[in-house]
């Protein structure tokens, strides 16, 4: 596990519970950019009170505070478990006020479609582990890791997207787009 990562974590109490409150949303901010993660992101959206790369920050930082929470089929919240959609959806609904679509294959299709290499933290991955496409979805962290429900019998973990396994079976990248992080919609439909 990369360095930035190792910090990141210990700036969230434990699984369970929502990132510590003493270190600010700047300070997350502060962190992911000085490792580059969040430099290229689009920062002109103060008019509505809260820039991307704050948002997207604030997004990791809430992620990496359910670290350990066990995986649990349907599961919506930290209290009973997540399944790998329900994760995500949770993440997004409490840190930027979006509601995801429930599947993973509906929260594809209702975000729009990137390249790999265009990946930045917040951003959904996806991949195809029941022989059908976007089956499995995450949140990229930085650095060609995402952090994910993986299983029934694991818990919330940060994971290399370069591992043979994760490799074999990217489908793809998606972004909500920038006008819902700005505030403008907080309710995300299927297209």
């Amino acid at each position: 596990m990369s360095r930035w990562l190792c910090v990141l974590l210990f700036t969230c109490v434990s699984a369970h519970a929502a990132p510590d409150s003493r270190y600010t949303d700047d300070e997350i901010q502060r962190m992911l950019a000085s490792r580059g993660l969040i430099s290229h992101l689009n920062t002109q959206l103060h008019e509505a009170g809260h820039s991307v790369a704050a948002r997207t920050s604030e997004l990791v930082g809430a992620a990496m505070g359910f670290l350990g929470v066990p995986y649990r089929r349907g599961g919506n919240n930290a209290s009973t478990g997540f399944d790998c959609s329900g994760f995500v959806r949770a993440i997004y609904s409490q840190t930027v006020g979006l509601v995801l679509p429930r599947r993973a294959d509906e929260q594809a299709n209702a975000t729009q479609k990137i390249e790999k290499s265009d990946l930045q933290p917040g951003d959904l991955v996806f991949f195809n582990t029941m022989r059908r496409t976007f089956s499995h979805v995450g949140i990229y962290v930085g650095e060609g890791n995402f952090i994910h429900a993986p299983r029934s019998g694991a818990t919330v973990r940060v994971e290399s997207m370069q591992t043979p396994y994760w490799s074999r079976r990217f489908d793809g990248a998606r972004r909500v787009e920038t006008a819902e992080l700005a505030g403008t919609d907080k309710l995300l439909v299927s297209r």
